[in-house]
């Protein structure tokens, strides 16, 4: 039976104080990339460590579209932050054409990402669909990059970045790598978006 520290934890878990943290990539064509970092958000949080969770475009009206923000927020320890334009039009339908305010709003979520991994607020930093901006031309690759290196520096925090569209750089600097592969999936058959679960 494992010993437990005085933290109540199993002894041997926890890195160093001056350890590095880890780069994690979730990334693939198949549901679950944001889903799987807000599991490891919650179980952080839960642990009593500081999660940041920065939406890249993901911008919201007065009507959040994006359930687990409302559950993240409840979380002591744990701040979320969304950037980006509205993409969901009054009749809606979803917008993917690219407007200015798009490119400033991801402009603005890398600004909050390096300011992040430059001071030491957090334990967790989650750039959920940063990576997805590069496949959509709201970001380039170098200025992901620039984030990984800022991030290997000496940051202590984990890091987190999710959506589709990887290449080989990024999953060459990165420590976890997780495909989620598309075998089937029910939007196929016509099935809307459902709150709770898609959304």
């Amino acid at each position: 039976m494992a010993t437990e520290s005085p933290d109540h934890s199993p002894t041997g878990i926890h890195r160093p104080p001056d350890a590095p943290g880890m780069i994690h990539v979730y990334t693939g064509d198949g549901k679950g990339k944001t889903t799987c970092a807000v599991g490891l958000a919650t179980r952080a949080a839960g642990a009593g460590l500081r999660v940041l969770v920065l939406q890249f475009d993901k911008g919201f009206s007065e009507e959040d579209h994006y359930s687990e923000r409302t559950s993240l927020r409840t979380l002591p320890g744990v701040e979320v932050i969304g950037t980006g334009a509205e993409r969901m039009m009054p009749s809606g339908r979803f917008r993917f054409r690219n407007i200015d305010e798009d490119f400033a709003e991801a402009r603005r979520g890398l600004k909050l990402a390096r300011e992040a991994i430059t001071g030491d607020e957090w334990d967790l930093i989650v750039l959920d669909e940063l990576v997805t901006c590069v496949q959509t031309g709201l970001l380039s690759e170098r200025d992901v990059e620039s984030i990984l290196d800022l991030h290997g520096g000496g940051s202590r925090a984990e890091l987190v970045l999710t959506g589709r569209g990887e290449w080989p750089a990024l999953i060459g600097r990165a420590d976890l790598v997780t495909e989620l592969r598309m075998r089937k999936h029910y939007f196929e058959r016509g099935v809307r978006l459902r709150r709770g679960i898609d959304h």
